[in-house]
């Protein structure tokens, strides 16, 4: 099946912010207003959007609240996370996509929201965002690539992105649904109903704060799981937040391109997107082209259904 766009955004779209995940700084939130308000769209938040309940956004009820009221309201055209954190997996199985599915709207966020990305993707078949959201749209300037990409993105400009080679690359070209996200994330979602469909798919994982030998434990997951033995490429982002160990007797990526070893699929590494600044929207359920070549790689998105010409961008 062909997965959904939502309708891309115009001036006066209103966009709704919401913790579903761990708390933030109201500083974040006013920040992100301001520059949506800058963009030409109409933000608004959530009731407990600002709310501080230990590590979490708000109580499990409020957090779901303000989630699915975001999904139900018709007038709101897209929804951006404020931050990641941890949350979105004790109340997803009880969300209702029913209205979504009569008025798709975009999801924006990442790391934690890998949950809501796996639960849009499986319930409705609908293209998300996994790209920059509250918190970082205050912390970059407005001049930051990743955030005039977003917003190209939410208008139906779509890029192809060229990225540099990396010596753990492996050559080849790939087509399929991107999936993935936050590697922790999605092992946590395994054997849910919730857990990505991998069968041919391109996927994508990036992660934080994790040590190398647990990084190279979900490898392995994946790895005698099936899920390797399925995709048809892999794209490897940004590991940050951790060091690397030499008692491991190799690199995170030597670890990774191990788990991957027994396969022929294209394989690039060190692309931008992640916990990092310069982190580059990715169309999470969209159809995709791998291209990895000796000196570059290219991710491109299916433009079939698109009037605005896409256009390259090299990171």
């Amino acid at each position: 099946m062909m997965a959904k766009y939502p309708d891309f955004l115009k001036k006066g779209d209103e966009i709704r912010i919401i913790s579903p995940s761990g708390a933030i700084d109201t500083q974040f939130i006013d920040g992100a207003k301001s520059q949506l308000a800058n963009w030409g769209y109409l933000p608004t938040e959530g009731m407990f959007t600002r709310k501080k309940y230990g590590r979490f956004a708000g109580t499990e009820q409020e957090r779901y609240t303000d989630l699915q009221q975001a999904l139900d309201n018709p007038k709101v055209k897209a929804i951006l996370c404020s931050r990641g954190g941890y949350g979105l997996s004790q109340f997803i199985d009880r969300i209702d996509f029913t209205a979504f599915r009569k008025n798709p709207k975009w999801i924006i966020g990442f790391s934690d929201v890998t949950v809501l990305h796996q639960a849009l993707h499986r319930k409705t078949d609908h293209i998300s965002l996994h790209s920059p959201m509250a918190k970082d749209i205050t912390e970059l300037s407005e001049k930051t690539e990743p955030l005039k990409l977003l917003n190209n993105v939410l208008q139906g400009k779509i890029s192809t992105y060229t990225v540099d080679t990396d010596q753990h690359n492996r050559e080849g070209s790939a087509k399929g649904k991107l999936v993935g996200g936050n590697l922790t994330t999605l092992i946590n979602m395994r054997a849910t109903p919730f857990d990505w469909e991998y069968e041919n798919a391109i996927l994508f994982i990036e992660d934080v704060g994790e040590e190398p030998y647990k990084i190279d434990r979900m490898m392995q997951n994946l790895r005698l799981s099936g899920v390797l033995g399925k995709i048809a490429g892999l794209i490897v982002g940004q590991f940050t937040g951790t060091e690397e160990d030499d008692q491991m007797n190799a690199t995170i990526y030597q670890s990774i391109a191990n788990a991957v070893k027994e396969y022929d699929y294209p394989v690039c590494f060190n692309f931008l997107a992640g916990h990092i600044e310069n982190n580059l929207p990715l169309l999470m359920g969209a159809t995709a082209t791998l291209n990895v070549e000796s000196k570059e790689s290219k991710l491109s998105f299916q433009t079939t259904f698109w009037k605005k010409a896409s256009k390259v961008f090299k990171a």
